[in-house]
């Protein structure tokens, strides 16, 4: 089915030409437009104003209905009419016990699942009393060597009644073996657990850079932990591919977008070739977008990259489930647009950058605090951000109708044009060579960075305004702010811990168990989650299952391209 006959298309086109050579052609020798052209952040080409004939290229069936394939306009029937989406502000900081107090915190204040940032020794794999973790202890998020510091951070919280989030990467299956371990502990069902492990390591090559091992060892792992969750945690997905990160790395929308897709694709082919079918895992699999300044270029995003999904799922894996085939997001407003020049501004650029999101249908939303330009965010600022989702929530009345801005010319159109788009990156990647030859030959990395040069240099020239920036400055401000502190006893406090736990463990049982995890790390068909449960269950740390398994694998160092 299609939007116009020909005949109507031509009728329109028609009239739009006549109203550019009279009305238009009149006003602007009286008025000219602010510039030469309009385009999206993305450099997508703006028009004037939007009519059915730029949609008349797009099936009907393609936007169709909530819940149906291809899920354009979202993936469930009724969308937030039966739910809204999962408050989900992100926490991180000191010990486990420090950031079990924000979440605490933010539950009490109406949060409805919980998000965990962790320190860089943490994300590394390195143990908080190693050289390299001087410093660094706790103070960009919570710091996590062993099993005990996971009964600290989830002390006092129901894991079956509140989601958790794990965003880490090159260690995120030593992380979810530490939360497994401790629900079996506690006595919990697993198929009751809810919440996602980040786990997307490609994307940390392409953008975020914080990598151990060499890419084919950890897409296995990324393998294994898709492949035990979907026989063991039926409600946790597995994995969040991440376009938020690339992103933030200073990508287009539309990179943000496409490499992601190309970094499903390499995560399903992974699985598949164990002989699992694409049915038995797909329906767990997740994904974390950003929701950046462009207000209706973020909507269109979100829009196109479910109906890509479903199609990729459908026709290039065979899915046959429709639980496979609907996208299902975490969205995070864009930290990289919060600025400290007048930073109570950073309310109202998160506000709406939280609608874009709600209004592209996200299924999880955190949104940045105020402060976060400056340090960890504080309190009040967190508390702040979780309200701006909750007056969306409760006061706009948004939530009402199912993808209101479905049938938009204007997103209508934008969301062909980003499904098109998308579709010749990918077509481009496989004509390459595919995604991990492209990340050695650092393709996504250049094409990165020369989106963030170029943004740059229109951030400098003001041609991207900024408020506060670029735009609007005051040349005498005061950042009267109170901002997070960092405890200095929080390195002490956790050292202590991490060596309390291998004063007290059986030594030669851990010894053991790490010569048994070389032993399945060799061997590509074993499933590496298994053991390394037991290894942190006998309190083995973090450090000692990283630097045991670089032994066998090395580490990775990326070959610069400029």
């Amino acid at each position: 089915m299609i939007w116009l006959d020909p005949k109507q298309r031509e009728a329109l086109q028609s009239e739009r030409a006549s109203w550019e050579q009279q009305e238009v052609a009149a006003f602007l020798r009286k008025q000219p437009e602010r510039k030469e052209q309009f385009h999206t952040i993305g450099d997508i080409p703006v028009r004037r104003t939007y009519t059915a004939a730029d949609i008349a290229d797009t099936p009907l069936e393609d936007i169709g209905l909530p819940g149906r394939y291809p899920f354009t306009r979202g993936p469930y029937p009724t969308m937030y009419r039966s739910r809204t989406w999962t408050m989900r502000q992100i926490a991180g900081f000191g010990t486990g016990e420090d950031t079990n107090q924000r979440f605490k915190y933010l539950i009490a204040q109406g949060q409805t699942g919980i998000s965990t940032d962790f320190d860089m020794p943490t994300l590394m794999g390195y143990d908080s009393d190693h050289p390299m973790s001087d410093g660094e202890v706790g103070r960009e998020g919570v710091a996590i060597d062993t099993l005990a510091d996971m009964r600290a951070l989830l002390a006092d919280i129901d894991l079956e009644t509140i989601s958790v989030s794990l965003t880490i990467n090159p260690t995120a299956w030593i992380l979810l073996a530490m939360y497994v371990a401790l629900a079996q502990e506690r006595g919990y069902d697993l198929d009751k657990l809810s919440g996602t492990v980040q786990a997307d390591i490609l994307k940390e090559y392409m953008a975020q850079k914080e990598y151990i091992y060499p890419i084919a060892p950890s897409v296995r792992i990324v393998r294994d932990i898709i492949t035990y969750s979907a026989q063991t945690l039926k409600r946790y997905n597995p994995i969040n591919i991440s376009g938020y990160h690339i992103s933030e790395a200073g990508s287009s929308p539309l990179q943000e977008a496409a490499f992601t897709l190309a970094n499903l694709i390499t995560y399903v082919e992974e699985v598949t070739r164990t002989g699992m079918q694409v049915d038995e895992f797909a329906p767990r699999l997740a994904f974390f977008f950003v929701s950046q300044g462009d207000f209706f270029e973020e909507v269109a995003k979100f829009r196109a990259l479910r109906r890509c999904y479903a199609k990729i799922m459908k026709e290039r894996f065979g899915a046959r489930n429709p639980e496979s085939m609907r996208l299902r997001f975490h969205c995070q407003t864009a930290a990289a647009t919060l600025t400290k020049p007048q930073y109570k501004v950073n309310i109202v650029r998160t506000a709406l950058q939280a609608l874009s999101a709600v209004l592209g249908g996200a299924q999880s939303l955190h949104t940045n605090g105020y402060d976060e330009a400056f340090a960890i965010p504080t309190e009040d600022a967190m508390k702040m951000a979780l309200r701006t989702q909750q007056i969306i929530a409760e006061e706009s009345c948004v939530t009402q109708v199912i993808d209101p801005l479905g049938g938009s010319y204007y997103v209508e159109a934008l969301t062909t044009e980003y499904e098109r788009r998308i579709f010749a990156v990918l077509k481009e990647v496989d004509e390459r060579g595919g995604t991990i030859k492209l990340i050695e030959q650092g393709w996504f990395q250049k094409q990165i960075a020369d989106f963030a040069y170029e943004t740059a240099l229109r951030k400098q020239s003001g041609e991207k305004p900024v408020i506060g920036v670029n735009r609007f400055v005051e040349a005498e401000e005061r950042a009267d702010i109170e901002i997070h502190p960092y405890d200095p006893s929080t390195a002490e406090r956790q050292i202590a811990r991490t060596r309390r736990v291998r004063a007290e463990r059986d030594e030669p049982k851990v010894q053991a168990l790490l010569e048994q995890l070389l032993e399945v790390a060799r061997d590509p068909s074993r499933n590496i989650m298994p053991i390394t449960i037991e290894l942190v269950r006998q309190g083995a740390t973090m450090g000692d299952i990283v630097e045991r398994l670089k032994t066998l694998w090395g580490t990775y160092r990326e070959t610069p391209v400029f």
